[in-house]
């Protein structure tokens, strides 16, 4: 399940400057890109394995992966009554500095649902933002997931651990996301690409426990919810708490 997060095709990783080398020479050595942590890795790259086999099938035929998971992390946030530490596909402003996501009128942690045709009449009740709306301008942006500190707080940038994007097999970066998802996190080291090849999907899920997973608290009982919603599955006897 660990291993180092790889910078997209075409990119190099950060290089830090280190000591000197015999000859006087300054010795380059790159910097280890951002990782997830072990929890929020397992809850992903579950779901991730679980759509990579299982995925949700469109209209056309097509294999809707990544549908399928920010499917699963919205009904599990759905559960836990907009207080999940997983925000999948939440819409952000990015015309605001910094960028602010878009979110309900009542539920302060909940991402605004926004409907056909929203940027005609929602986008021009803030006169500071560029009028009219235009596509492919990069106005908003859509991460695959943030993961907030506090998930009881709104997923402005004060409260984001990390913005993830999330690649199966043959995903590409489009223009700009990249740095888009630098200016939602708002730091560089916040920015985490999750490859399915980083998930171990072939290592087989532990046996589920003997003992209900509430009898072990409140913390475990969270992280049980979050892994049977995301998975589908009883949780395993490892899942750790929150």
């Amino acid at each position: 399940m660990t291993g180092p997060t790889t910078p997209p095709p075409g990119e190099r990783p950060p290089m830090a400057v280190g000591d000197m080398s015999p000859e006087g020479s300054t010795t380059v050595v790159p910097v280890k890109p951002p990782e997830l942590d072990p929890v929020d890795k397992k809850v992903l790259c579950s779901a991730m394995c679980q759509c990579q086999t299982r995925p949700n099938i469109g209209a056309d035929g097509r294999r809707l992966k990544q549908e399928c998971v920010s499917g699963r992390l919205k009904a599990l946030d759905e559960t836990l009554k907009h207080t999940s530490p997983y925000k999948a596909e939440y819409t952000y402003d990015m015309t605001k500095r910094p960028p602010q996501p878009f979110l309900d009128k009542e539920v302060a942690t909940k991402g605004r649902e926004l409907w056909p045709g929203w940027t005609k009449t929602l986008w021009p009740k803030d006169p500071t933002r560029p009028q009219p709306y235009v596509a492919g301008r990069g106005y908003t942006r859509r991460p695959d997931v943030v993961i907030v500190k506090d998930p009881s707080k709104p997923p402005t940038q004060d409260n984001i651990k990390q913005v993830v994007e999330m690649k199966f097999p043959d995903d590409q970066y489009r223009l700009g996301q990249r740095q888009a998802y630098i200016k939602i996190a708002g730091d560089r080291n916040k920015m985490v690409p999750l490859d399915l090849k980083q998930c171990d999907c072939d290592r087989p899920e532990p046996k589920p426990p003997k003992v209900p997973v509430e009898q072990l608290g409140p913390a475990a009982a969270a992280a049980g919810i979050i892994y049977m919603i995301v998975t589908k599955r009883p949780p395993p006897s490892g899942v750790p708490a929150f």
